[in-house]
C-alpha cells in the first residue's frame, strides 16, 4: 500500500493514540492534532521512532483561532486522509440535572469540531491523492437506537454531527470526495472505562480497514467497526 499522509485529531489518547501507533507501524505519516501537546507524553515513543513520520500540533476543535492555527501548520502539503477522532462524553445526568453549558460545550467539540476542521483543511485534502474524510460518531447518534434515554448532551452531539456528515458528503461528492462516518464500538478507553469489551487495536484495525477500502460510492454512509451499516 502507498505510503500517505494522515491528520488525526484527539490524538494524545484512547482511539486517536490508535490510530497514530498503527499508521505509523505502516509507513504513513501523520498530523497528530492534541489539546495540550506538553502533556501528550503517550506519543513520544512514536515520535522517538517515527520521527518526522509524525508531527504533533497544540488544537482545540472548538476554538476557531486554534483551528486556524492548525490548519496554518499541516496545509503547507497535500492531506490525503482526515480522521476526526476528537470528542468528549459531556455529563451523563438525568433531564432535571442538565448542565446546558456542558451540553453547548460538547455540542461545540463533537458535531461544529469536525465541520471547522474539514472546512479548513479543505485546500490541503482537494490536493491530496485520495480525498478521505472519516468522523469517528457512536450508534448513541443513532436516533433508531435510543431505547433507554439519558446521556442528552452526548446522543445529541452525535447525532447533529451524523446529519453535518450526510450533507458534507453531498456538498463534496462533485469532487470525487469520500466521507464517512464510523462507530468505533465501545471500547477500553478513559472515556469507555475498564469494562468496554473492545480493545483500541481491534477497533481501529477495523476502522482502518473501511477507511481504505472506503469509495465515493460510500460516502455519506454509516458502518460500525466490523464493516456493519449502522441504521440511524
Amino acid at each position: 500500500m502507498q505510503s500517505m499522509r494522515y491528520v488525526i485529531t484527539g490524538a494524545s489518547r484512547g482511539i486517536g493514540l490508535e490510530f497514530v501507533q498503527q499508521l505509523l507501524r505502516r509507513g504513513d505519516t501523520v498530523d497528530a492534532g492534541v489539546r495540550a501537546p506538553e502533556q501528550a507524553l503517550r506519543l513520544e515513543p512514536f515520535h522517538q521512532v517515527a520521527g518526522n513520520r509524525l508531527r504533533i500540533h497544540a488544537l482545540d476543535v472548538s476554538d476557531p483561532v486554534s483551528v486556524r492555527n492548525f490548519a496554518a501548520d499541516v496545509c503547507f502539503e497535500p492531506v490525503d486522509v482526515l480522521i476526526n477522532n476528537a470528542g468528549v462524553p459531556g455529563q451523563w445526568v438525568g433531564l432535571h440535572e442538565l448542565d446546558y453549558d456542558d451540553m453547548a460545550r460538547t455540542l461545540a467539540v463533537n458535531a461544529l469540531g469536525p465541520l471547522r476542521i474539514t472546512a479548513a483543511l479543505l485546500p490541503a485534502l482537494r490536493q491530496g491523492t485520495v480525498r478521505k474524510v472519516a468522523y469517528v460518531s457512536s450508534r448513541m447518534g443513532a436516533v433508531s437506537s435510543n431505547t433507554e434515554g439519558g446521556a442528552y448532551a452526548y446522543r445529541m452531539s452525535k447525532a447533529a454531527l451524523n446529519m453535518g456528515v450526510r450533507s458534507v458528503a453531498l456538498d463534496l461528492r462533485a469532487e470525487g470526495f469520500s466521507c464517512v462516518l464510523l462507530h468505533p464500538g465501545w471500547v477500553q478507553t478513559d472515556m469507555g472505562g475498564p469494562d468496554a469489551p473492545v480493545v483500541p487495536e481491534v477497533s481501529v484495525r477495523g476502522m482502518l480497514r473501511i477507511i481504505d477500502g472506503l469509495t465515493p460510492e460510500q460516502s455519506g454512509r454509516f458502518f460500525d467497526f466490523e464493516g456493519e451499516e449502522v441504521v440511524w
